[in-house]
């Protein structure tokens, strides 16, 4: 990794594939990164704290799901270090499944929810392709990872600059 670019880069795509094409052993990358979680300053990481009311609204009628390629410990941490941990009824992390799609089918089957009723909200072009490989609708966010730029050539069904934008779709 030489810069921040190819840092992004591999959330083009499923982040553990893209590791993977680079050479890197996922296993051992996941114990490695287990292990320096524990050690990691999360007082750096900061909430989108107009996320907070669309996220209570959303909860009032939706399931909301946290899917990630990142460890249940860490999100744990960050949610309930801001207060966001009650607004989701579950997590799955890398420690489920390296695939995102694998993940979102595993919850539609598990509740019983239709693909045309799940929406996966990403915010890197990884999270979008990893939703369509679901078969699940997509709304890319443009205040994370991945420029809006990148977002749109994915062709997600939606495309959004602020939370509040959630409630509409």
């Amino acid at each position: 990794m030489r810069n921040r670019a190819d840092f992004l880069a591999l959330f083009e795509e499923n982040f553990y594939d893209a590791i993977r094409k680079r050479g890197a052993d996922v296993t051992k990358f996941t114990k490695m990164s287990a292990s320096i979680a524990p050690t990691l300053n999360y007082d750096q990481v900061f909430p989108h704290y107009d996320l907070a009311p669309v996220l209570k609204i959303l909860k009032d009628n939706n399931m909301l799901i946290v899917v990630s390629s990142n460890s249940i410990y860490a999100i744990n941490l960050i949610l309930s270090k801001y207060k966001f941990d009650h607004y989701f009824q579950d997590i799955l992390g890398y420690e489920f499944s390296f695939g995102k799609s694998e993940k979102i089918i595993h919850f539609m089957k598990e509740f019983k929810i239709k693909e045309d009723k799940t929406y996966y909200i990403g915010d890197t072009t990884g999270d979008i392709k990893e939703a369509k490989k679901a078969k699940v609708k997509t709304v890319a966010v443009t205040w994370g990872w991945h420029s809006k730029k990148k977002l749109k050539a994915t062709n997600p069904d939606y495309l959004i600059d602020t939370p509040e934008e959630l409630l509409r779709i």
